[in-house]
């Protein structure tokens, strides 16, 4: 397999998480190619050949070609997983998409633009009510995981799944900002539970393997 992407996009060390997790280890089992942002790559037309989009991550298994971050973690899961990441029966799979929906559809996209505004804005062009607004509406969204996460451990089934690793990946930035730009940046209520939890998937040793 290879996997286009820098190891600094949230949705690379999604996929390179789920390698982990499923027992893969870059260079034996595949190479990860670096593409985006400084390493360019994704303007060319043989990348564009095989992602239109020309984004990363682009997973290339022999003679298939997937793109979206969270349709590579279903289809690794589903080929190489036997049910760990993600369950094959429909109620249990629905536990778990529902959570990688909410994360690339709400929950990141209210974070990312905090993100983008405080690491990739120059401090001259910054709009720091939106910024604030951002980081404080994502707050409010982490405490639903927070409220769930105060009687269980994992977010959607009783073990570690596809939805604990994509939302753990948000919630990890947050905090990041969290502590980088607290100055700058509106208090937020503690979230006990939500630390709790993010702290046990740190410690998963993919977790760091996904990490640039």
């Amino acid at each position: 397999m290879q996997l286009y992407g820098r190891r600094s996009s949230i949705n690379v060390q999604k996929v390179l998480w789920c390698l982990g997790e499923l027992g893969f280890a870059q260079g034996a089992d595949y190479q990860r190619i670096d593409a985006g942002l400084q390493f360019g790559v994704v303007d060319t037309p043989g990348y564009r050949a095989l992602n239109p989009n020309g984004l990363v991550p682009t997973l290339v298994d022999g003679e298939h070609i997937v793109w979206e971050s969270n349709t590579i973690l279903r289809y690794l899961a589903s080929s190489r997983g036997a049910g760990q990441l993600l369950p094959s029966d429909a109620a249990g799979r629905s536990e778990v998409e529902r959570w990688m929906d909410w994360q690339l559809a709400t929950l990141w996209a209210t974070l990312r633009v905090a993100f983008l505004g405080l690491t990739r804005t120059p401090e001259a062009q910054r709009n720091y009510g939106v910024i604030r607004a951002s980081f404080t509406e994502s707050a409010r969204l982490l405490r639903i995981a927070d409220e769930r996460l105060q009687t269980r451990d994992y977010l959607a089934l009783d073990r570690f799944t596809l939805a604990d690793l994509v939302v753990a990946l948000a919630v990890h930035r947050w905090y990041e900002l969290n502590d980088r730009f607290r100055a700058m940046l509106a208090a937020q209520p503690e979230m006990p539970a939500l630390a709790r939890w993010l702290d046990a998937q740190r410690a998963r040793p993919a977790f760091a393997g996904s990490q640039g």
